[in-house]
């Protein structure tokens, strides 16, 4: 530097050399904190409404490593997580069950933060069917793994031939069966007590896992009306339902033609006459045990005099074909009452 005494030079390079030692090791003696804000403390617990989780550094140190975590199973989940150097941003999901979620927020080098997410009972029924908002499946994703699972565990039904589960003794009880097990967790404990005859391609439905909601193990509804809070008290759902009972209150009409239907929708028919008037059948659609060009459509027969009944899986042509016209799947025939959906997938479609 011209005109600068050496000695000076090499105080004022002494002096910026000090000042940059001793702001790193302030910042690396100084305790360092995480420091957060929620969007919203409390949100509805109606599986898609989501809170904005912002973090960031108290001291500039980096946040690498960090992890968000909900302490509360089905009260909350993290839904994406994104960290840039000292700051970071995390989305937190409501579940279906109301209450506090414990959220815990760490980072190497940091203290430990817990936080609450609140989540309010959600009574909405949008559609005014009597299915509560928090049951229908939202996420198109969460739609198509309910279908894929409730067609492969029907069809795997039909493969196991005489070691059915004593409790599929007809058509609804095949119903409720895939239904149930669809919503379920399908871990490898699961995984053991369910014979499935083909690949689980499919990932588990992430708004809830039966029986994990208000409703609790009571999935279906058994009376006419809108949704309100009462009615998982006081015998508005139960576990069983029968087959006129799924057509009222559990499904919807997507019309008599049979090119409407999509893999997991449902085929009624009412004979009047018999001990046994409504009958369901199940739209597989493309076969996930043995890829055919065909499309089928599954049943249990119900039981027979003294016979327990079977499940049969026929083609679309065979159906459309069938010996007796009663049960063909077409608009003149007065006995069909058309295809249906689900409502957990109304609203959506």
């Amino acid at each position: 530097m011209r005109g600068v005494p050496r000695w000076l030079a090499v105080v004022a390079v002494l002096a910026i050399a000090t000042a940059v030692c001793a702001f790193t090791v302030h910042r690396a003696l100084t305790p360092a904190s995480l420091v957060w804000r929620l969007s919203a403390a409390t949100i509805p617990a109606d599986g898609f409404t989501s809170s904005e989780l912002t973090i960031r550094s108290s001291n500039g140190r980096g946040l690498r490593g960090l992890h968000v975590e909900v302490e509360t199973p089905h009260g909350a989940a993290v839904e994406s997580l994104s960290i840039a150097g000292v700051s970071a941003t995390a989305s937190l999901r409501a579940g279906v069950l109301p209450g506090g979620s414990k959220v815990r927020i760490t980072a190497p080098g940091f203290t430990p933060q817990e936080i609450t997410l609140r989540t309010t009972p959600d009574n909405g029924d949008t559609v005014g069917d009597g299915t509560p908002d928090f049951l229908r499946l939202h996420d198109p994703a969460d739609r198509l793994a309910f279908r894929h699972w409730f067609t492969l565990l029907a069809e795997s039904q039909y493969y196991r031939d005489n070691s059915l589960p004593p409790e599929i003794g007809d058509c609804a009880a095949l119903l409720r069966f895939a239904y149930r097990e669809a919503l379920r967790e399908h871990d490898a404990a699961w995984t053991r007590t369910v014979a499935l005859a083909g690949p689980a391609s499919a990932s588990d439905i992430q708004q809830y896992q039966y029986p994990y909601t208000p409703v609790a193990a009571a999935l279906f509804r058994v009376r006419g009306g809108t949704f309100t809070a009462s009615d998982p008290r006081d015998g508005g759902f139960a576990q069983f339902a029968d087959v006129e009972t799924l057509w009222r209150h559990n499904t919807f009409s997507v019309g008599r033609d049979l090119a409407r239907a999509r893999p997991g929708d449902l085929l009624f028919f009412r004979h009047d006459g018999g001990k046994m008037p409504f009958h369901a059948m199940i739209f597989l659609g493309h076969s996930q045990v043995r890829p055919d060009s065909e499309q089928f459509l599954i049943y249990h027969t119900g039981p027979s005099g003294s016979t327990p009944g079977e499940i049969r899986r026929l083609s679309v042509a065979q159906l459309l074909n069938y010996p007796d016209a009663r049960w063909r799947p077409i608009a003149s025939n007065p006995g069909f009452l058309g295809v249906y959906r689900w409502n957990i997938l109304r609203g959506a479609e």
